[in-house]
């Protein structure tokens, strides 16, 4: 069943082609999700409710590398996509190997874009703004979990960690 979700870039266009056959709506977001956490999941649960399916593209290590740094991602691509398709609201994984999601906007062409409330649609990455805004899609900025994240979480095993020494 996990396997099923994680799809290549071609599969997730055939599926997003049933879908619109169907009137459905497909929602999209993307993000790293390097450790998931309570945030990543009350997120990822919201965003699924704004259409009838959630796909979800994820950065691969390489891409995330450019983002985060070279200590990063700490979870392989292939373990962060089994994660992200265990979650019963995520129906659909995508792994993609660029700085943004053009990509997958440009292919799947959701009726939804989803991100987190720290970003706007001035914020976001501006190529993916001007496909978003090509292609009409309904941008939706949702509120996310004070504190989490996974920068914060690994400063605090780090902090915990040196603190452990002394």
């Amino acid at each position: 069943m996990i396997e099923n979700k994680i799809m290549s870039l071609p599969e997730a266009q055939i599926w997003r082609k049933n879908l619109a056959a169907e009137e459905k709506e497909l929602s999209f977001t993307n993000g790293c999700f390097d450790i998931m956490h309570a945030g990543h999941a009350n997120y990822l649960q919201r965003a699924s409710e704004q259409g009838d399916f959630l796909v979800v593209g994820v950065n691969s290590d390489e891409s995330l590398r450019k983002l985060k740094g070279p200590t990063r991602p700490i979870v392989q691509e292939r373990y962060r996509a089994e994660m992200l398709a265990a979650l019963a609201c995520v129906d659909a994984v995508v792994i993609f190997n660029t700085d943004n999601s053009c990509s997958l906007i440009e292919a799947l062409r959701p009726n939804i874009y989803v991100k987190g409330g720290d970003y706007t649609l001035d914020t976001i990455n501006q190529d993916e703004a001007d496909l978003i805004r090509k292609y009409r899609i309904d941008a939706r900025f949702l509120s996310f979990v004070e504190g989490l994240s996974t920068s914060k979480i690994v400063e605090k095993i780090i902090e915990d960690f040196k603190a452990g020494l002394k």
